[in-house]
């Protein structure tokens, strides 16, 4: 199992607890207590694993994929959204604990600067929890126009990892962050007349694998 290094403090943390609770276990003879502590460390560091993705090639021009492991919770048109400084479709993926949690760029794209905002700690499940809970949005720029990714806590998930700085370039598929346990990510695209979304409210999808929308080039 591969596992992140945005986590590497957390994983490692786990696994020298647990080691030393394995080794008081074994001094006793407490073999069968093994089991369970096993369980806990696959449990435990799991959430930190960053599986190998073949992301696919050569797709058709404006195809977005998935930025996250997980559901999609909601797809939402707005008449105004700061990312894309216009009209704009919101397709929001709900991640538990149990899903992968590194997030992957949807597109070949630049980072235009990031906007992190404090904010509650809700449960990412309720359709509240976007607007108030704490968050860390991503401006991109992809075929001369904005499109943004937005990161939002839960209400176990309190710890946002986005280690990229103003003018990073990026490819299809690029992890470039996560958010720790429970949360939600979106995909913000602009001109919702030119998306076409290949998703529903209710789908599974894998973060660089899952074909989410498709944005037609602007004319």
């Amino acid at each position: 199992m591969t596992l992140t290094r945005y986590g590497w403090k957390q994983w490692l943390a786990i696994t020298f607890i647990l080691v030393f609770v394995a080794a008081i276990s074994a001094y006793f003879q407490w073999w069968l207590a093994l089991i369970p502590i096993g369980i806990l460390w696959v449990s435990l560091v799991s959430f930190f694993r960053n599986p190998w993705r073949s992301i696919p090639k050569d797709l058709p021009e404006g195809m977005m994929l998935s930025p996250a492991d997980g559901v999609i919770s909601a797809i939402e048109f707005m008449d105004s959204h700061e990312t894309v400084e216009g009209r704009a479709v919101i397709i929001r993926i709900f991640l538990s604990v149990l899903n992968v949690h590194i997030n992957r760029t949807p597109c070949n794209c630049s980072l235009i600067k990031t906007l992190y905002r404090k904010g509650k700690f809700l449960d990412a499940r309720s359709e509240e929890s976007a607007k108030v809970n704490e968050s860390n949005t991503l401006f991109f720029q992809h075929n001369g126009e904005s499109i943004g990714l937005r990161q939002v806590s839960g209400k176990i998930a309190r710890n946002i990892v986005c280690p990229v700085q103003d003018g990073d370039e990026f490819t299809q598929g690029q992890p470039f962050g996560m958010i720790k346990f429970g949360s939600t990510t979106e995909l913000i695209l602009p001109r919702p007349d030119d998306v076409t979304v290949h998703v529903e409210k209710g789908d599974s999808v894998r973060a660089g694998i899952t074909r989410l929308a498709t944005l037609a080039p602007l004319v």
